[in-house]
């Protein structure tokens, strides 16, 4: 018995090592994308750039917008697109709407009156939903009459000069898309939303600009960016095999040579999720899609003659961003065990220094976010210690949410096919704006909150651990080594379960 005890021990620590180094990786390799990111920020943009004061290089632009049950931002949307300031004869506006509510009547009531005013709006309307919103992006493109096609989601205000700043890139006809920054409308609204505007904060400038400077694959973001027409088609079109149609259109179409252009100094703002059941919904795409895209496209990266190593470790690891949460999950249902383990055998100890991996990547993420933070904030010891509490915030509440994002990523790595979901949107901006009574919003509690409540439990005993090793293990003295992994870990499930629980409508 004591011989399969040692050799069960063994394997959780064989497991808990692989994860561990896995997520050391990623650190590692968010490492390479800040030294990537601090010499972008010397660089001068000297990209040849359309004229558009010269109505010869002014070219034809759509805007696509698609919809699907937006009651409560479809007025906003619309006002605000109208108020874009570029040609009227070289503008056109596609209103991509699958809803199948009473915003339908609303929605074409608005365009209407948008028509009358000179503006080129057409409200489209499918008989179904297939393919979701890659279906809805591609049904309006074979009608598109612009050479270019900006994609704007419901939540999405761009300011008016948006297109004249992002347009004039194309003039380098390499270039296939034009991305720009996302900025949050809300972002003070609560502490939901202060930690999701820190992780999106972190992709649209560390890992954006970071890829995007030395050429490395980056993503179009699904909304608040620009094609070229040729480039979409050239890639294959749109595809709604993934639930992230945008970074799988992506890949196929840096595959095939085109160059995508980041824009970090052009933000675009939006609103984000308030309620904990839509940053759900959303972070369960966004991973999901992200594990069905390394499935689809990780042999081709791997196997592609023209791209350099650097790239294609570059373009895994981005692939490979939402499994992060799988290695993450693992890391935090095993440190107990391995808490008892290492008091126990006292001859293993010495392998126990693959524990410190975990500070290591702790630490790098630390810095690495913290120039991130600086570069929008900015400088001085205030802003310093602001930035602790965004990032302690933010690590606990990722691992919050690790359960239901693994159950995303295993979902998206075995195939299993799942109805594209929504995010619900509310309209809000100011504190005193209420997201209560919004007809989008689940009622259900689902069985993974109540996963979350017993592995809540599961992490106060991990708490309780420190004490416990000289009880139940037989150690010494007390272990506080685990402490703060579990006290982050019981914040961030308990913040991911009492919020999931008084957050329905």
């Amino acid at each position: 018995m004591e011989s399969f005890i040692r050799y069960g021990s063994l394997v959780v620590m064989a497991i808990y090592g692989m994860s561990l180094l896995f997520i050391l990786f990623y650190a590692l390799a968010q490492l390479n994308l800040l030294a990537n990111y601090l010499k972008a920020q010397k660089k001068k943009d000297s990209e040849p750039k359309f004229d558009l004061d010269n109505p010869d290089e002014v070219p034809y632009i759509t805007i696509q917008l698609p919809l699907y049950n937006e009651l409560y931002v479809v007025e906003r949307l619309l006002n605000n697109i109208a108020e874009i300031d570029y040609p009227k004869d070289k503008l056109e506006i596609q209103v991509l709407d699958d809803s199948t509510d009473e915003s339908v009547k609303s929605t074409a009531k608005q365009i209407n009156a948008l028509q009358k005013t000179g503006l080129d709006i057409c409200h489209i309307r499918r008989e179904n939903r297939e393919g979701f919103k890659a279906g809805a992006l591609k049904e309006g493109l074979k009608i598109a009459k612009g050479e270019f096609v900006a994609i704007f989601d419901a939540d999405f205000l761009p300011q008016k000069e948006w297109l004249k700043k992002t347009v004039p890139y194309f003039k380098n006809p390499e270039i296939g898309v034009v991305q720009t920054r996302w900025g949050h409308i809300n972002r003070n609204y609560s502490l939901l939303t202060k930690v999701q505007a820190f992780a999106l904060d972190a992709h649209f400038t560390l890992e954006q600009v970071g890829r995007n400077s030395k050429g490395h694959f980056i993503n179009f973001n699904g909304t608040a960016g620009l094609w070229r027409k040729e480039c979409i088609y050239d890639a294959g079109n749109w595809e709604g095999d993934t639930l992230t149609e945008d970074l799988d259109l992506s890949y196929r179409a840096q595959l095939k040579n085109w160059k995508f252009k980041y824009l970090e100094d052009v933000e675009t703002p939006a609103e984000l999720p308030v309620v904990i059941s839509a940053a759900r919904s959303q972070q369960f795409r966004w991973n999901k899609g992200g594990a069905e895209n390394f499935q689809k496209m990780v042999k081709r990266v791997i196997g592609s003659k023209e791209l350099s190593f650097k790239t294609k470790f570059h373009g895994v690891m981005h692939l490979l961003n939402s499994t992060m949460f799988l290695n993450v999950f693992i890391v935090a249902i095993l440190s107990i065990p391995m808490l008892y383990i290492k008091n126990q055998y006292e001859d293993l100890r010495g392998y126990f220094i693959v524990m410190s991996f975990f500070v290591m990547s702790s630490i790098i993420f630390f810095i690495c976010y913290w120039f991130m933070y600086r570069n929008i904030n900015g400088k001085g010891y205030k802003n310093f210690f602001t930035y602790v509490g965004h990032f302690f915030a933010f690590f606990s509440i990722a691992m919050g949410f690790s359960l239901h994002n693994t159950l995303a990523v295993l979902e998206g790595h075995i195939g299993k096919k799942s109805e594209f979901v929504r995010t619900p949107k509310f309209n809000i901006s100011t504190l005193k704006d209420s997201w209560k009574g919004n007809k989008y919003l689940s009622k259900n509690i689902s069985k993974n909150i109540v996963i979350e409540g017993i592995l809540l439990l599961y992490f106060v005993f991990g708490l309780a651990s420190a004490y416990l090793v000289t009880v139940i293990g037989g150690a010494e003295k007390v272990d506080f080594g685990l402490v703060p992994f579990h006290l982050m870990l019981v914040i961030g499930f308990g913040f991911v379960f009492f919020k999931s629980l008084t957050s329905k409508a």
